[in-house]
């Protein structure tokens, strides 16, 4: 408070030695006619008024008014005044400056109200972005405080929501303790409440008439209306929130339901074959009397079909495995020539029928990587590339580093993919339509390649061109 004073005073006197100057400067150095002095002394009067407001102009205008009638209007020295012209003169400059006065100070008060209109909007806008930036209820509740505090300056706020009486803070405690009974009376107000000196305010927040919860923030300079708006962001960030959140389960389970279908489909259509093979060669051993040769190639089929749909039941499992992360790697320092090796060994038979070239530089640095996955992800493409080539064609392994990760490739000889099937053959179940009646499988194996290569921290692509064949390429960190 004597800040204050000081400051009041130091203005008046301010204002005081002003225009004690101008009468010094136009009494004893120029000698001006009544005019330009009236002029002077009137831009005094507004400058007094756009700087420091009306009632030091008000002063000011009264103090310049006696000033130029006792100064400069005849008879000098004297309050009295002979000529009729020269009181309308000095009515004149007096309604002058105090309509001069009062337009300025509206004029400053008007910029005033623009720049805490601006600076609400800034606050508003602010805590929309902070408010909007996640789609988890659970995650927007924890950050709604910290989020109103850091966008209105907030010394601290309280966040109440009806619904189990959740409470969440943010800075200093409520100076006064609050239960439960209190912080519901208080959401159920039906408007802002400011206190006295309006720097504590309670903000009770509604979806449509049903309350919703209470916002109590301290140390605040926020006008009712713009805390009416924060409770409506609030509010319309959880119902969005919330909204997203529904939105989000009800894809996911649709999505869940077609690829259980589209599973269910896939490996029901895949078992059949297999079963139904099975199924006509015990019959058929079952009801006849077969000589030894044909005894051994029905038990042949039968070995090589039960094989095919314990391929199929491993792929599924791994597939189920890998997208519920169920799957515990074991990363270690490898050798890629060695895990490629192994993994052309173990599909010998798959690949009898085509050449295998594997170009690895013996100076080719170790990967950081999981022997076993890694060998079936190898088989997966060796078989692919085995499956949808030409008998005789050859297949190239070839690797190399690329930054901080090795690269390797299978190549095939086959038909190719057209380019609108590369960014599909990834996803789960997708096969090729040109092919899915000509070759068996149940999509899963590049879904698998892919999942392995991604729990690897690497990354697998393909580049087809139809008649000349795929290159599958993977990467795996080096170690």
């Amino acid at each position: 408070m004597n800040f204050k004073r000081i400051i009041a005073l130091a203005r008046w006197l301010g204002a005081a030695t002003l225009l004690a100057g101008i009468v010094v400067l136009y009494r004893a150095v120029l000698h001006v006619n009544p005019a330009t002095v009236a002029l002077t002394l009137l831009l005094l009067v507004l400058f007094v008024a756009a700087n420091w407001g009306l009632r030091y102009a008000i002063g000011t205008s009264l103090a310049a008014a006696a000033c130029y009638n006792y100064f400069f209007l005849p008879p000098v020295g004297t309050f009295t005044i002979s000529d009729p012209q020269n009181l309308v003169a000095l009515l004149v400059f007096l309604i002058t400056s105090v309509v001069a006065s009062r337009l300025s100070e509206r004029i400053r008060a008007e910029s005033r109200d623009a720049r805490t209109r601006q600076a609400e909007l800034e606050v508003l806008y602010r805590l929309s972005r902070a408010l909007l930036q996640t789609d988890e209820v659970a995650q927007l509740t924890n950050s709604i405080p910290a989020a109103i505090s850091e966008a209105a300056n907030a010394s601290s706020v309280l966040f109440y929501l009806l619904d189990g009486d959740r409470i969440y803070r943010t800075g200093a405690d409520w100076p006064v303790p609050l239960t439960i009974a209190d912080l519901q009376q208080m959401a159920n107000e039906p408007e802002v409440s400011l206190s006295a000196d309006s720097r504590e305010a309670i903000v009770p927040f509604r979806t449509g008439v049903r309350p919703r919860g209470v916002l109590l923030l301290r140390e605040i300079q926020l006008s009712t209306h713009t805390l009416e708006a924060v409770g409506g962001l609030v509010s319309i960030s959880l119902d969005r929130s919330r909204a997203m959140e529904e939105v989000t389960r009800a894809e996911a389970a649709k999505e869940s339901e077609r690829l259980r279908g589209m599973m269910l489909d896939s490996i029901t259509h895949e078992l059949r074959t297999p079963l139904t093979s099975i199924k006509a060669s015990v019959t058929t051993m079952l009801t006849q009397q077969l000589p030894p040769d044909s005894t051994k190639d029905l038990l042949t089929v039968i070995d090589e079909e039960s094989d095919r749909l314990n391929q199929l039941v491993a792929e599924a499992v791994e597939m189920a495995q890998l997208d519920t992360q169920e799957v515990k790697m074991s990363f270690s320092r490898q050798s890629l020539g060695a895990m490629v090796a192994t993994a052309v060994e173990q599909n010998v038979a798959i690949l009898a029928s085509h050449e295998v070239s594997v170009k690895i530089p013996q100076d080719l640095p170790a990967v950081n990587a999981d022997p076993v996955w890694i060998q079936k992800l190898l088989g997966n493409l060796l078989e692919n590339a085995a499956k949808y080539s030409s008998l005789g064609t050859p297949i190239f392994v070839v690797a190399e580093v690329r930054d901080e990760f090795v690269a390797c490739s299978v190549a095939d000889r086959g038909d190719g993919i057209e380019a609108m099937e590369q960014s599909l053959i990834f996803d789960k179940f997708y096969r090729s339509r040109n092919r899915a009646a000509n070759t068996y499988g149940t999509g899963m194996g590049l879904a698998i390649c892919r999942a392995i290569v991604e729990a690897h921290q690497g990354t697998i692509s393909v580049t087809s061109q139809l008649g000349h064949g795929s290159v599958f390429t993977f990467t795996l960190p080096i170690a």
